[in-house]
């Protein structure tokens, strides 16, 4: 964890998502490449069951579809086009599955940040086929798992009790890392405008690191650094990476 002197990581969030379509492989082959520590996606089931890459409950922002994602199969979801949003260049790019994305990065040195997006229907299923595919290729080490559905951590924690769990917050909590500590949660992850001090020193005397999420402008990335922050989750990889 971040203390004096030592450096922020940079998590490229959605993979390389200011220059390619969030969640897709072509947002996720550049991220070695740009310098980055690790990368961050978020994972959902399709209807038939299959873990599927992509943040939005509905098909409507990234694939032109009003559709839900949960009501879709696997063969549904990678038939619809989730690159020209973003542009011409990315026209065909499809939503990936899991396991796509973890033969991607199982030869990287980046750690994976899965973000579970479980904030509604049952989650018990996807959270077993997650972990299982994270055994299965060895990326037990090299992973840690958040969610803002706080009830998924403790289940993960069935299944990956090895595994380091961040809690997402995106509201103010009295003493956050007491609350954290309280669940098991190995970390904390907050929305830039909730990151002051405080919050960070108090997490780093109860042994818990702090992420931040969003940050793309570098004054704002330079502002955390200097506070102490342990990672920067941000659109523009190369750009936060050319700070240090």
């Amino acid at each position: 964890m971040t203390r004096a002197g030592a450096r922020t990581a940079v998590l490229a969030h959605r993979g390389n998502s200011g220059e390619a379509p969030e969640n897709t492989l072509a947002a996720f082959r550049p991220v070695a490449a740009t310098g980055a520590d690790g990368v961050e996606f978020d994972v959902q089931a399709s209807a038939d069951g299959v873990p599927v890459v992509i943040h939005d409950l509905t098909l409507r922002r990234t694939a032109g579809d009003a559709r839900r994602l949960a009501d879709l199969t696997l063969a549904e979801l990678q038939a619809l086009d989730a690159g020209s949003w973003f542009g011409p260049a990315f026209r065909g790019e499809r939503i990936p599955t899991l396991a796509q994305v973890l033969e991607l990065f199982r030869p990287t040195n980046l750690v994976l940040h899965i973000e579970l997006k479980t904030l509604e229907g049952p989650f018990q299923a996807l959270v077993e086929r997650v972990a299982a595919q994270v055994r299965e290729r060895g990326l037990v080490a090299r992973t840690v798992f958040s969610s803002f559905n706080h009830h998924t951590l403790l289940e993960v924690a069935r299944y990956l009790p090895e595994v380091p769990r961040a809690a997402l917050l995106s509201d103010d909590l009295i003493e956050p890392w007491a609350y954290a500590r309280a669940h098991g949660f190995a970390a904390l992850h907050v929305g830039s405008w909730l990151c002051r001090e405080e919050l960070v020193r108090g997490s780093h005397a109860a042994g818990l690191p702090v992420r931040v999420y969003t940050v793309d402008d570098p004054a704002e990335a330079r502002r955390l650094m200097a506070m102490g922050v342990d990672g920067l989750f941000t659109n523009h990889p190369r750009r936060l990476v050319a700070l240090r």
